[in-house]
């Protein structure tokens, strides 16, 4: 441990420029959010012209009729119009909030409603309690109508909006509870780690969050889930008889099985696992249940199944917690810098000692482009992740010696054509804008890949004949 610090305090000494250097933060924040936010414009404008084109991808060519492709094509189109527009107005926004010093007015205010209640500037972590109340309540005003817009206007145009103005109004006020009654403490026993443990709180709060994390996995699907939607134990049939059987020959730990309403509010269709190592859970949304053959929903199952199998959860996890380590240990520099914050407008009362949720709020902004660039490699590795699944359905008959389940590959790629075509997901992708916003490899790839896995795996077969 005692190395770990001494490295840390290396680190900060060659930080140490952010407390005596003159530097403009306020000046690279505006610069760094427009020049990702612009970025992300460009790639907007890369991908929009392949809205326009009329014929889906040669490979895809006999599965999407013309009709499902224009379908497709508009959705993609409304989506990218409606992007572009809403992020250069957030963009706009956050800048103005910054330029006006609404940072240092709210946390002011924050300050001025404790004082209400007869506590002082002494009580930091309550300050920062209301600071946070005041910026959630700023930014959200505008969020609202936008949500509304894209919910009401963009997806009930499309067909997919499944949602009632009463549950849009009901889902957003359970929304704010859940982030009250679950954020404000969790900020509060962050801020309280910091201060507890001083210049050395990098390895107590790396514990502190990686057990809110487990604590979530816990709670989320018997807590927070059922506030919004309701599982059901998956109905006696052929699908459930699949997936169990499936999951008992993997040694998957099945203990619950549930359909999902999701078209309580979306025709969208999807399927997930989640729970702790040796207690796992399987949703199945209603939609995709419907829209495809049990064998498909299986074949779907085996590559979700294959993630758990090659631990990409767990590995996920793993660079997570190198990813908030790196930032953990950057930031004690900007906190120990009274400067930094007076860039941004605060008092120099206030900058003296730095609160530490303002320090790391305004920190996180100057990490922005580094953040885009972490998102980047972070969408390469689970596109990674996403072959190495797909390929583990595609050799499931090998690994289990079942038969029955050789044609499992084929049965993905029907799968995820229908998916497609129900989703209206767009067919026609710019590498580029690919590369920085999608997780999952388009569907011309992971058809060509899961036909090349085929097609080695029959030729083995042919040569051992």
């Amino acid at each position: 441990m005692d190395l770990l610090h001494s490295q840390l305090a290396a680190l900060q000494q060659k930080l140490s420029f952010v407390a005596t250097d003159p530097i403009d933060w306020k000046f690279y924040v505006q610069a760094f959010s427009w020049g990702v936010t612009l970025f992300e414009s460009y790639l907007l404008l890369r991908q929009y012209p392949l809205y326009s084109k009329t014929s889906p991808p040669e490979v895809l060519a006999d599965h999407f009729d013309a009709e499902a492709f224009t379908k497709s094509q508009n959705y993609g189109k409304d989506k990218a119009k409606f992007s572009l527009i809403t992020g250069l107005l957030k963009q706009a926004l956050d800048s103005a909030m910054l330029h006006y010093g609404l940072y240092a007015f709210a946390w002011d205010m924050g300050g001025r409603t404790i004082a209400y209640f007869g506590y002082g500037s002494e009580y930091e972590i309550l300050q920062s309690l209301a600071f946070a109340i005041v910026l959630f309540v700023i930014s959200s005003i505008p969020s609202i109508p936008l949500s509304a817009y894209q919910t009401f206007v963009l997806e009930e145009k499309h067909g997919f909006n499944k949602t009632t103005p009463m549950l849009f109004i009901t889902d957003l006020v359970k929304s704010w509870a859940i982030g009250f009654v679950i954020g404000m403490p969790f900020l509060a026993a962050f801020l309280y780690v910091f201060g507890w443990a001083g210049d050395r709180f990098v390895p107590w709060l790396m514990a502190f969050l990686l057990a809110f994390q487990i604590i979530m996995v816990i709670i989320y699907p018997t807590v927070i889930q059922p506030l919004f939607n309701k599982l059901s134990p998956l109905k006696e049939g052929e699908l459930r008889t699949r997936t169990e059987s499936l999951a008992t020959k993997l040694k998957f730990p099945l203990k619950h099985l549930y359909e999902i309403d999701g078209s309580k509010r979306s025709s969208h269709s999807n399927a997930y696992f989640f729970g702790l190592p040796w207690s796992k859970h399987i949703v199945i949304f209603d939609t995709l249940i419907k829209e495809s053959k049990p064998e498909e929903v299986e074949a779907v199952l085996a590559h979700e199944l294959g993630h758990w199998y090659h631990m990409h959860p767990t590995k996920l996890l793993c660079v997570s917690q190198v990813h908030i380590f790196t930032i953990l240990a950057m930031f004690p520099a900007f906190l120990h810098a009274p400067q930094f914050l007076r860039a941004f407008d605060f008092s120099e009362a206030v900058s003296v000692h730095p609160p530490t949720i303002v320090a790391f709020l305004l920190f996180q902004m100057i990490l922005s482009p580094l953040e885009a660039v972490i998102g980047i490699a972070l969408n390469f590795l689970s596109r990674q992740f996403e072959w190495e699944a797909d390929r583990f359905a595609c050799e499931i008959e090998e690994r289990l010696s079942a038969p029955e389940m050789r044609d499992m590959g084929e049965r993905l790629s029907r799968a995820l054509i229908t998916l497609h075509v129900k989703n209206l997901s767009t067919l026609w992708v710019d590498w580029l804008y690919s590369a920085y916003h999608h997780s999952h490899p388009t569907l011309t790839e992971r058809l060509k890949a899961l036909q090349a896995y085929q097609s080695k795996r029959d030729g083995a077969a042919k040569k051992e004949l």
